[in-house]
């Protein structure tokens, strides 16, 4: 019989090829499983992630960076769960409204809160810092303890629903940034929040949602009153000496209470140009800058110039390519937008 090398195989090979298949087939499929990301598409975006990761981490290459220099930072709104059709925070603010102004009428009267009760987002978003909605958020915030306020947003939480997404609001986060934030924390990264949110409200729900403690959000804030009364010791919130950690406040942020400068730094609008700056401009550490661009109007919103609220992105979008910032296309990048529902 003519056995020729396209149809015979040795014995001993066919044992030999056997035994190397019943090693690489599960270690393929290992792989597939242990995937850090799978929510992420193959592609740009991915392989430098990846490849910054392996970079900074590898200790036979120049470019390791010491485990207590791998500082990340993250954008909240619109960056790590979603802004739209308006802020969360500002959602909770405008529940807060409907339930205390039947019972409070002096609320009802001031002019700002007239705007938030009939959606002029326009007049409250109106200024460098949101004047008006930071009228509302005094008028709302100031004079509860931190204990109060910290259980007013929790309840909200547990109920509220997201209008189109028909989810909670801390389910309403984006399940890429929830793997990569666990693939930089397992690769000896700090991970922060850096946001111009109510550090107070994301505290909150922080821990919980993205495995970021308390003390690793950096977020706006106002002078805390101390006070002893007679159940105990409290900190009264108010609305005296206020930082809005937005823009060029986040680098002051990062500064004041982080104390080092990062070297991955991830943001969706303008309002992050100038911490992805901070993080990436001649910066001695190898850095990476990452935009979440909002382009999936079917799973999401799709948004940069004309976002129905928050997250105007123009400047640092157009800066992207010659700072060397990856910009997230979300519909092309991201097979999946938003975690399972309850999870």
């Amino acid at each position: 019989m003519n056995r020729t090398a396209a149809t015979w195989i040795s014995p001993r090979l066919a044992l030999a090829s056997g035994a190397l298949l019943a090693f690489v087939l599960p270690a393929v499929a290992a792989l597939g499983a242990d995937d850090p990301l799978p929510s992420w598409n193959d592609g740009p975006a991915r392989h430098a992630l990846v490849r910054f990761i392996e970079r900074v981490t590898d200790r036979n290459v120049p470019t390791f960076v010491p485990a207590e220099e791998r500082i990340a930072v993250f954008d909240n709104d619109g960056t790590l769960w979603a802004e739209n059709p308006l802020p969360f925070q500002l959602a909770f603010v405008l529940d807060e409204l409907k339930r205390r102004v039947p019972t409070e009428p002096e609320l009802a009267n001031d002019p700002m809160v007239q705007a938030a009760l009939t959606g002029d987002l326009g007049k409250l978003l109106a200024g460098p810092h949101h004047d008006g909605l930071l009228r509302v958020l005094g008028l709302t915030h100031a004079g509860l303890t931190t204990t109060e306020y910290a259980e007013r947003v929790r309840a909200w939480l547990a109920t509220a629903r997201h209008p189109r997404l028909d989810r909670r609001y801390d389910e309403a986060v984006y399940q890429p940034m929830l793997e990569l934030l666990a693939f930089l924390r397992d690769n000896g990264f700090k991970t922060f929040i850096v946001s111009g949110g109510g550090a107070d409200f994301m505290r909150v729900f922080a821990e919980e949602t993205y495995g970021i403690p308390p003390e690793q959000v950096v977020g706006s804030n106002a002078r805390t009153r101390y006070e002893l009364r007679a159940s105990g010791p409290v900190l009264v919130k108010t609305m005296e000496h206020l930082f809005v950690d937005d823009k060029e406040g986040k680098p002051a942020g990062i500064h004041q209470f982080i104390g080092r400068r990062p070297i991955a730094c991830f943001g969706n609008s303008d309002g992050d140009q100038a911490m992805l700056e901070y993080t990436t401009i001649n910066n001695p550490r190898p850095a990476l800058g990452l935009i979440v661009h909002h382009t999936d109007a079917d799973r999401e919103y799709a948004y940069d110039a004309n976002p129905k609220s928050s997250g105007r992105l123009v400047e640092a979008l157009a800066d992207a390519p010659r700072r060397g910032w990856i910009v997230v296309d979300m519909q092309q990048d991201w097979n999946r937008v938003f975690p399972p529902a309850g999870r």
